[in-house]
């Protein structure tokens, strides 16, 4: 295979026109000489974090889309599967991912379950980490978000810190808001990311200590705008990522939007593609070429380095993408879940109460972060009951691992009028959760998750609409045009049910995060992020 057009050198900062010759899936030689063809050979992009099972996709068909998009390779943290199947998951997802040219990279999820105040659907504790560590197909240690456990020296997180420095394999951080010494601990246990700052002086502090930062853009959480700024100065030590992306997202771009938004931000473009190529490569030692002479044939073809609309992926020497058509084959596979509870009733999901104020959690548009606040409560016939004039909704969280009470509480911001949403993706345990105005509405919307074994779904007086994920509850056993085309009806559904979210099924999937402040839901009850413990719903 030759490829001719303007060559970009990024580690030696210059553009120049010649052809690249590949054999044996690797690049042979590189040279410097006239040629017709105008557009622009780079090498590919590097997701540096994502949850692939966020895409609701299974990585082979993850990656048939990411192609388009110029993505050759993920850094992916399986963590969600875990959390559901528990090693069984991780290496379903290393197998599947295997069966494609696609370069994933897969690593050990480092919190299964993330908290011990939630019921998830597994365990992997430290003597799985040595034994995942072991293995060649495991990268690095994914996100350690239990940090409260790395400043107060828990045993158990202690040990797995530990087996991935003994197998010397990087350490990804989690760690939104840290700051001063509780950060430089952090950092000191040999913790070397973080992909969740959302402001400047934040993701500032990270670098000058050490860390890399890695600029998140989600389907729900988007933090490009508050550190794009520091790129100019910093970027040898960013990255990009995604981290979680919806089906309807990835289908419009990847890595490729966030290049396209730095460079109209008039950042230089060696920088930029420094940051979206090299980087990830570098820190995580991936076997991606990068364009020099003897690597892995793992390149691009790009119309221009404005807009890095994509013409063709190559993976190995191997043509992936070619100008609008992805190469990469469907793989059959057996779904694998884990669900196991009984339908509820109406009367589950009532709460006695005489309350004249309760605890809510304010969720924020494009944030995992949420607050707390302090509401009137709305009692009808003795129970405590969503007010929709107020926008002042039932939140639930139901086990599905096993029969037990719904956990419920409040939230604000989701703006339904009328029915109820419903999902089966719930960080990180992925148990059931609902909003809705009734509760009638949100037990048919719970009843119908479990009728299918997992899925996401909205209901309302007239309608149900649901989108199955019979893989572990949290993907789909379907292409991405067709989950894709599914979750967008969807998601225009709840926003018929008055959703102003951008993202309301994304951000419904994280009222559950208990790692990220300040007020979130498990299905044991309230809890505050801020303090690690559960708090009252009823304010006394």
């Amino acid at each position: 295979m030759i490829l001719k057009g303007n060559i970009v050198d990024i580690s030696n900062r210059r553009i120049f026109k010649g052809k690249v010759t590949i054999e044996n899936g690797k690049i042979k030689t590189i040279e410097e000489k006239h040629c017709e063809e105008n557009y622009y050979i780079l090498p590919g992009f590097v997701d540096a974090h994502i949850h692939i099972e966020s895409s609701m996709l299974v990585p082979s068909e993850f990656a048939k889309i990411a192609v388009k998009h110029g993505t050759v390779s993920t850094v992916s943290d399986p963590h969600e599967i875990a959390n559901v199947l528990g090693v069984a998951g991780v290496e379903f997802m290393i197998k599947n991912g295997k069966q494609t040219p696609f370069k994933f990279n897969f690593g050990a999820p480092s919190c299964v379950p993330a908290t011990s105040f939630e019921s998830a659907g597994s365990v992997i504790d430290s003597d799985a980490i040595k034994d995942l560590m072991a293995n060649p197909d495991i990268k690095y240690l994914a996100e350690m978000m239990n940090y409260p456990g790395v400043i107060y020296d828990d045993d158990e997180v202690l040990k797995k810190l530990y087996w991935a420095k003994q197998y010397k394999k990087p350490i990804d951080g989690h760690a939104p808001g840290l700051r001063g010494d509780d950060l430089t601990k952090y950092i000191s246990a040999g913790i070397s990311t973080d992909h969740e700052c959302f402001t400047y002086d934040e993701a500032l502090e990270k670098l000058q200590k050490g860390m890399k930062v890695i600029i998140r853009e989600g389907s729900a959480a988007k933090n490009f705008e508050a550190l794009i700024d520091l790129l100019d100065e910093h970027y040898d030590n960013m990255m990009f990522c995604s981290d979680d992306k919806h089906p309807d997202d990835l289908l419009l771009g990847h890595i490729n939007q966030l290049c396209a938004r730095a460079v109209a931000k008039d950042n230089d473009v060696f920088k930029v593609l420094q940051t979206a190529c090299v980087n990830p490569v570098s820190h995580y030692n991936l076997d991606v070429g990068l364009l020099n002479v003897g690597d892995a044939a793992d390149c691009i073809i790009v119309e221009d380095l404005k807009d890095f609309k994509t013409l063709q992926t190559i993976i190995n020497g191997v043509l992936v993408y070619d100008k609008g058509i992805s190469k990469i084959a469907h793989i059959e596979f057996k779904n694998l879940n884990n669900f196991n509870t009984d339908k509820k009733k109406v009367s589950d999901f009532g709460l006695e109460s005489n309350a004249k104020q309760i605890r809510v959690i304010e969720c924020l548009d494009g944030e995992l972060v949420t607050k707390e606040i302090i509401v009137n409560a709305t009692i009808n016939n003795g129970n405590l009951v969503s007010n929709t004039e107020t926008d002042v909704l039932k939140i639930v969280v139901v086990n599905r691992y096993q029969n037990d009470k719904p956990a419920i509480a409040f939230i604000k911001n989701f703006g339904l009028k009328e029915g109820a949403i419903a999902s089966s993706v719930g960080h990180d345990s992925h148990n059931i959760i609902a909003i809705g105005v009734s509760d009638e509405a949100i037990c048919k919307a719970v009843n119908l998750l479990i009728a299918n074994e997992g899925g996401i779904c909205a209901v309302s007086n007239s309608e149900e609409k649901v989108v199955a994920l019979p893989v572990a509850g949290i993907m789909s056993d379907q292409n991405a045009e067709t989950i894709g085309k599914q979750y967008s009806e969807l998601d225009s559904m709840a926003k018929q049910l008055g959703s102003k979210l951008h993202a309301p099924y994304m951000s419904l999937s994280f009222m559950a995060l208990l790692v990220i402040p300040a007020l979130k839901l498990s299905d044991k009850g309230l809890f505050n992020g801020s303090t690690f413990e559960f708090t009252p719903l009823e304010v006394s």
